[in-house]
């Protein structure tokens, strides 16, 4: 049962998820065409992993550690989804400003057409390495330390 309470797992799950943010973060900067004006993408990424890693690992924790890996993958396609969406945020935002949409329709809609397109930029070797072995390793350090300090 999930708990509102703060745990060593929730705990282990933020720090563990916040460094997999970064890597991944770093791991798709390197294959932007602009990656200069990557800005502050792997800070964020760190950040968006904590909250991650802290709601759905840190809530999936004590049961086998097999299940820890698979509990650690879905979190860590959780953690690619939403920084996709707020990529596609950030990009609307930053096109809204120029008023390019009619309507706030056509901004929501582009929202998740922006996150689409960068999806396919996402799916490169590197990035999904990181998300394989360090989805897999941030479930089974979360796990480790729920079991050890309860």
């Amino acid at each position: 049962m999930a708990t509102s309470m703060p745990t060593a797992g929730k705990a282990a799950g933020a720090a563990s998820y916040a460094i997999v943010g970064w890597l991944l973060a770093n791991a798709f900067i390197k294959g932007m065409p602009d990656a200069e004006g990557a800005g502050y993408m792997r800070e964020f990424g760190a950040g968006l992993g904590a909250i991650v890693g802290w709601r759905v690992m840190g809530n999936s924790v004590g049961k086998k550690y097999v299940d820890a890996i698979g509990h650690g993958w879905k979190t860590v396609i959780v953690l690619a989804f939403c920084a996709l969406v707020a990529i596609g945020l950030s990009e609307m935002i930053k096109q809204s400003t120029r008023l390019v949409y009619d309507g706030p329709m056509e901004a929501m809609i582009d929202i998740f057409l922006r996150a689409f397109e960068r999806s396919k930029q996402a799916i490169s070797m590197p990035v999904v390495t990181t998300m394989a072995i360090g989805g897999a390793i941030a479930g089974l350090v979360t796990e480790g330390v729920s079991r050890r300090w309860r």
